[in-house]
């Protein structure tokens, strides 16, 4: 049960092509390693999911109690080898005390941190940074460091010699800069893998230039360090108790961020997920609802368009009243019409209302949600008192109607207009925070025993 935490000095050192990149190596050798991620995002997930053939699981202090994510840990690593991937870095956090840092996950876990350092313009210095990130949190196991972004082998030799000379960490690769390994960003960070059409080979050449670079061995060495998961009572997935419901999910180039657990915790209460292609599809499957997810419809609005035949089957779906779950790209998707500068495409048209595109973020980070008296799915258990969840978007609603009914009212984050998030309409619900099935929300319960008592 040997795992490991790759972490950074900061945000894009290049962690996660490190772990791209060692993720895969470790499978060509013929291991089984289980990714995580730390923190709300889907496409370093997807990313390392495709390089592992193996689900990407988030662990998220916003969402999860700690005894939730060590359940979840330990439940998905199984027997295998845990990479573990920080998010910004490794004690960045907004409470000063660090209580959902990297750093504090790492050791929620037991996981000896492997420390990415982006050496661009850096040489005797790195002695003094690193010294200090071990004397920060005594409690912190930093095993090794991987010296990243370095410019030539004199470079190189000068990092190595002032890690070793002042510091006991061991140096367990060095990488040098290279553009060509380096996955192509947009607005909203990483191209997401089940767009990018040469994913495969991109990922087999980082995993040659970073099997090229870094001690593996070395790496794997401090990976069996790690402490054992302990087992968590009562982890358990509840038995099945919607079984024979058919919900159709939204999956295809466009639309892809779903949470895994999520996915499970539908298949684990019986329901079957029935896979649709707003893009290419002509007609949807024989379901009892759809889940649109989050994507980029505004990277493909034109082709979603001239597929008129499943925009009208969207909007005939959710005008016979039956239920629709849409977050972000969903919501957009069902809007009237799409704009992005001087385009302007139709979409679903369930929404009254268009979405338009920005410059900058509309909505971003965690947000903190009340429901009212309008949130049209049943309680099921003792629900938690504040729906916590994250948004991330560029997309605002046009001048939102008046009249419309809303699930949430927003405590923290923007939603559709900063007090409100959630649409409610007949059976739609559509809002720009991406739920996630753990910390006592339990949606995907509910939302199937809104489904089941609809179909009834």
């Amino acid at each position: 049960m040997a795992h490991l935490y790759i972490a950074a000095t900061q945000k894009s050192s290049g962690k996660t092509t490190l772990s791209i990149g060692l993720a895969r190596e470790l499978g060509r050798r013929g291991l089984t390693p289980r990714p995580f991620k730390k923190g709300p995002d889907y496409i370093d997930p997807l990313w390392l999911a495709q390089a592992t053939g193996r689900t990407c699981f988030n662990l998220d202090f916003h969402t999860m109690a700690r005894d939730e994510i060590r359940a979840l840990f330990a439940r998905q690593l199984g027997a295998g080898l845990g990479l573990i991937e920080g998010n910004v870095g490794l004690f960045d956090d907004v409470d000063i005390a660090g209580s959902t840092s990297n750093a504090e996950l790492a050791k929620l876990l037991g996981a000896p941190v492997v420390l990415v350092i982006d050496c661009h313009g850096m040489a005797r210095g790195i002695a003094p940074l690193l010294l200090g990130y071990q004397a920060f949190d005594r409690d912190l196991r930093i095993a090794g460091v991987v010296l990243n972004k370095v410019g030539s082998a004199r470079h190189a030799a000068t990092l190595r010699r002032a890690v070793e000379h002042f510091t006991d960490l061991p140096v367990l690769g060095v990488v040098r800069r290279a553009e060509e390994i380096q996955i192509a960003e947009r607005h909203l960070g990483l191209i997401p893998v089940n767009e990018a059409g040469q994913a495969e080979a991109q990922i087999e050449a980082i995993r040659a230039f970073v099997a090229d670079q870094v001690d593996v061995e070395r790496i794997l060495a401090v990976a069996a360090t790690a402490e054992r998961p302990a087992p968590v009572p009562g982890s358990a997935l509840p038995e099945p108790t919607y079984p024979g419901l058919r919900i159709g999910i939204a999956r295809d180039e466009v639309f892809g961020f779903y949470y895994p657990d999520d996915l499970l915790a539908f298949t684990a209460a019986g329901a079957e997920l029935i896979d649709f292609s707003p893009l290419h599809d002509a007609v949807l499957p024989e379901v009892d609802a759809l889940f649109i997810g989050g994507g980029f419809p505004e990277c493909r609005m034109a082709d979603l368009e001239a597929n008129r035949a499943m925009r009208a089957a969207v909007a005939d779906f959710a005008a016979a009243g039956r239920p629709v779950y849409a977050e972000c790209g969903g919501l957009m998707y069902l809007s009237r019409h799409l704009h992005w500068g001087e385009q302007r495409n139709a979409m679903c048209g369930v929404l009254s209302a268009d979405v338009a595109m920005h410059t900058r973020p509309q909505g971003l980070g965690y947000v903190r949600l009340s429901e009212t008296d309008a949130f049209p799915w049943p309680s099921i258990a003792a629900a938690a008192g504040e729906v916590r969840a994250h948004e991330f978007h560029h997309s605002a609603i046009v001048d939102p109607a008046p009249d419309w009914r809303y699930a949430y009212a927003v405590q923290r984050g923007t939603g559709i207009d900063g007090r409100h998030d959630g649409i409610v309409q007949q059976r739609v619900l559509a809002c720009y925070s991406h739920l996630r099935g753990v910390g006592g929300s339990d949606w995907p319960r509910r939302f199937l025993a809104y489904v089941a008592a609809s179909r009834r």
